[in-house]
């Protein structure tokens, strides 16, 4: 199980946000506050997410600005589906649970992962069955850390 800790808890920067597997960081997640943007490092190599028109992308920093290699595009609002493509995987994000805004994530029909949460500041959490590698899992991890804040922006301005 992958999940994301608190952030400047293992020494980094107060606004970096480590990925622990079994408690060891695995990759760090530097996220906006204020935007849909971050930027990953993973097994020594930097990756950003942003938001580009209506898709959650993810590329390596050093690609061209405006591609590519991970996205996720929401399919239906009110059934809360997301279509994802993880460098060429196409992955369905279904709602597990709507209380807890957990999801499945289905290659072919197949679940390889739900997430969930951790700790007091309920912080995400993806269990897998090992299928996909640590860059998608870490793109899978923010886009939950993204449809939480829109959930929680949503819920505050109501």
């Amino acid at each position: 199980m992958l999940e994301l800790g608190k952030a400047g808890s293992t020494g980094w920067g107060a606004n970096v946000v480590p990925v622990l597997r079994d408690g060891e960081v695995v990759a760090t997640l530097h996220a906006s506050n204020w935007r849909e943007r971050a930027t990953a490092l993973i097994d020594g190599r930097e990756w950003v997410y942003a938001k580009q028109h209506r898709e959650l992308t993810g590329r390596w920093v050093m690609d061209p600005e405006g591609s590519a290699r991970l996205r996720a595009r929401q399919g239906s609002f009110w059934r809360g589906g997301w279509d994802v493509e993880l460098e060429g995987t196409r992955v369905e994000v279904r709602t597990a649970s709507w209380w807890r805004s957990t999801h499945r994530y289905l290659v072919g029909g197949r679940e390889v992962a739900r997430s969930g949460a951790a700790g007091l500041g309920q912080r995400a959490t993806l269990d897998g069955d090992g299928g996909l590698p640590l860059p998608q899992v870490v793109f899978l991890l923010w886009f939950e850390l993204v449809v939480r804040r829109r959930a929680s922006a949503a819920t505050a301005a109501a």
